[in-house]
């Protein structure tokens, strides 16, 4: 999954739920379930997520949605293999990006 969002400091829940096309609830569902992802809140209450945050996300989402792992499993997947797994993900996530480009270039011809 290609997650669209500018390069900033900080996301608002909003911004992510858009992005990942889903509710918020389920991204403060996930924040509670999941002990990787902490996003900082403000004076307000307000959650902003970090560009770390997203990546764990997007991790979850990936286990989640694309490979219908449970929750359970989902924590058992990212305590016990939290770095190979990490580093498959990124590798797929750069694949995933560059066939995409390779995609759009081939429309353009």
């Amino acid at each position: 999954m290609h997650i669209d969002l500018p390069e900033k400091r900080y996301y608002g829940i909003g911004e992510v739920a858009k992005a990942f096309k889903v509710n918020a609830s389920l991204i403060r569902f996930w924040e509670k379930e999941f002990d990787a992802l902490k996003p900082k809140k403000n004076a307000k209450g307000n959650r902003k997520f970090t560009p770390e945050d997203i990546k764990n996300l997007k991790f979850i989402y990936h286990l989640v949605k694309e490979r219908g792992f449970t929750l359970e499993g989902a924590k058992t997947h990212l305590k016990e293999e939290k770095k190979q797994a990490l580093d498959k993900f990124a590798i797929i996530e750069k694949l995933e990006g560059i066939k995409a480009q390779l995609t759009k270039i081939k429309t353009q011809l």
